[in-house]
């Protein structure tokens, strides 16, 4: 499978081969089950004081008062409380703080979906039916020559992205910013905001990063950063991604590493078992 390498100003330069990986096939459910591991290390753990509620003394009136036999204070025949009945009183089965709520996932199937993720990004159909407008884009992957990651100035980057073809993506993601509904906007979160393309750069270090982190929409990610969250927003595959030829060569590289690494534990602790 190959693709077209195209300059800054939108021309095809050259045909490269697409690595293998973009020939995996592509499964949503393993991209949503990766996904959800990987959000669930953002949730804050909660759960009740081991006092709350019981912070009275109480005692039952026991029979013959003509009223129940709750605990009360006051020697027994003041307001209802410490029971859960009461107002104020303690919780029935109430969320613990040590509950483990951050889901685990095996590395090989982690990787597996970094992999079907990635593969879903060249496949035209999956990306429009989540939502990007391809508009002028002539193939997919988009992949760019290595002097976009030299720009320095947010006007040049836009004027790149356009002569890409994805003009009509920047514009819906543009269209697409509106103020949260609810009480969210004066938590820190007062604006929902559409995803549009993806940069995918071989650095942390390049001057690209800082030149598109205003554009609306975009996101540019070093390739050693790359993630489900980036590639499948949400846990919906298939995100509108720009690649730079040094990034695809290494991310390549870096699973084909990441992969033997595995292989090579498991084998070790087949050899031990054998043992």
């Amino acid at each position: 499978m190959k693709t077209g390498v195209y300059d800054i100003y939108g021309n095809r330069i050259e045909e490269i081969e697409l690595p293998e990986i973009f020939n995996y096939p592509v499964r949503p459910n393993l991209i949503l089950r990766a996904y959800l591991a990987i959000y669930s290390r953002k949730f804050q753990p909660k759960g009740k004081s081991p006092s709350a509620g019981k912070k009275y003394v109480v005692e039952s009136p026991g029979t013959g008062y003509d009223m129940s036999r709750v605990s009360r204070i006051g020697g027994g025949f003041g307001t209802a409380r410490f029971i859960a009945l009461a107002v104020g009183g303690r919780r029935v089965r109430a969320p613990k703080s040590e509950k483990v709520i951050v889901e685990k996932l095996n590395k090989k199937e982690k990787i597996n979906a970094l992999k079907s993720a990635i593969a879903a990004t060249a496949d035209p159909v999956l990306v429009q039916m989540r939502g990007h407008r391809l508009g002028d884009v002539r193939e997919l992957p988009i992949v760019v020559s290595d002097d976009f990651e030299k720009m320095t100035r947010t006007r040049n980057v836009m004027n790149t992205l356009i002569n890409l073809g994805v003009e009509e993506d920047l514009n819906r993601a543009k269209e697409g910013k509106r103020i949260r509904a609810g009480k969210g906007k004066m938590r820190g979160r007062k604006y929902k905001r559409k995803k549009g393309p993806l940069i995918v750069v071989s650095s942390s270090d390049i001057p690209l990063i800082k030149a598109a982190r205003n554009i609306e929409g975009v996101d540019v990610v070093p390739v050693e950063e790359l993630s489900i969250v980036h590639l499948a927003p949400g846990g919906f595959p298939a995100r509108l991604t720009i690649w730079t030829k040094s990034a695809l060569i290494k991310m390549q590289e870096k699973i084909n590493e990441t992969w033997e690494r595995l292989i090579s534990k498991y084998k070790k602790n087949v050899a031990k078992e054998a043992l």
